[in-house]
């Protein structure tokens, strides 16, 4: 194939120097007069058959130089050819500009010779250079890039009050209403990496999921459009780390910034990490009304409990009332007396009797 591509490269090259340089030699031969043999097909199909005859014996030697060079080429490192084509290329550029500003002086030798010169000058030059030089911009821009990452995580680092937010509390939503209070300060981080998990629980096929990775991508634009509170997106992963909530503790390790979560899980482990956290359970918890035991309340008994002969209600705020010997009273509103609060992340919970069960006794 490249054989036959050379030969043909040699008969159109052949049939130009007959088209353009033959005529010359007939003029100088005393044949310029003979329109039979100035005629430019006749020349060009001169051209070509001269040519063609010379392919028996140039062929090789150019299909062995081209051969050559593309195992040169082969062999030489992605760098130095990228480099060096970088540096060529700008090379010639300059060669052309500089060429084009000479054409306006007009000087017929100049004109014609020097974009010839410039063009083997520069293009050379800038070869070499781009060649000699490719460590020196690579470094360039690796250190360059480094420096970026480096700016990024020391200007979180500066923050001191970033608080980095988890999926589960972004789907909660209560998150936005928190920080429209004002009740959460410095920057709110949201990591990349979280919001890919909640694209994928939006494009779900299961419709819960899939609503609530909805919900959770508009409380989002709410927190960065609505709300006045300066919102940072960190473009970091962590390859080595395959679970979105160790990611979270080891962002919040390097950046020394606190997670805000509640997943009751996610929290013990930051405890156990030394990582700062911040649970809005523990947070809805501590302001729902303190209930102590021996206060009276009027609740709807609406289901039975887990143990035998109990029931549950729930305030207004949604806390669970277990209702002691409550089970014959459900669907009834009824007056109990608090016995004990049991108050965890996960949520708060109240024992009661019913206060008829207590004038009784």
């Amino acid at each position: 194939m490249l054989v036959r591509i050379v030969q043909i490269g040699f008969l159109l090259f052949g049939a130009t120097v007959g088209i353009f340089f033959f005529p010359y030699v007939l003029d100088f031969a005393g044949f310029g007069d003979l329109i039979v043999i100035n005629n430019p097909y006749t020349l060009g199909l001169f051209g070509a058959i001269l040519f063609y005859f010379l392919t028996f014996w140039a062929v090789p030697y150019v299909v062995d130089f081209i051969k050559w060079i593309e195992e040169s080429l082969l062999k030489a490192p992605p760098l130095d050819l990228l480099f060096g084509t970088i540096g060529l290329i700008i090379g010639l550029i300059v060669a052309y500009l500089i060429g084009f500003a000479l054409n306006a002086i007009q000087i017929p030798v100049l004109t014609e010779i020097a974009p010839i010169l410039l063009t083997l000058f520069f293009g050379y030059l800038g070869f070499q250079v781009g060649f000699k030089k490719r460590e020196e911009l690579v470094n360039s821009i690796v250190s360059r890039s480094v420096r970026k990452k480096q700016a990024e995580e020391e200007g979180l680092k500066k923050g001191n009050h970033l608080k980095i937010l988890d999926t589960s509390v972004i789907i909660d939503g209560r998150i936005a209403d928190i920080c429209q209070t004002g009740f959460i300060e410095g920057t709110i981080v949201i990591p990349q990496f979280v919001l890919e998990e909640l694209q994928h629980i939006a494009d779900s096929s299961d419709a819960l999921k899939r609503n609530r990775g909805r919900r959770g991508l508009d409380v989002l634009n709410r927190i960065q459009k609505d709300l006045p509170i300066k919102v940072e997106i960190y473009e970091g992963n962590f390859d080595d780390v395959q679970e979105v909530d160790s990611k979270l503790i080891k962002l919040a390790k390097k950046t020394n910034g606190t997670v805000v979560t509640n997943d009751y899980n996610l929290n013990k482990v930051c405890e156990l990490q030394n990582v700062k956290v911040l649970n809005i359970n523990d947070l809805a918890n501590a302001v729902k009304p303190v209930v102590l035991p021996g206060e009276e309340l009027v609740v709807h008994v609406i289901k039975d409990g887990k143990e035998e002969n109990q029931g549950v209600a729930y305030l207004d705020d949604g806390t669970m009332i277990v209702v002691e010997e409550g089970r014959s009273f459900i669907g009834k509103t009824v007056n109990v007396l608090v016995t004990s609060v049991l108050q965890t992340s996960a949520g708060r919970m109240i024992f009661a009797k019913p206060k008829i069960l207590e004038k009784a006794l």
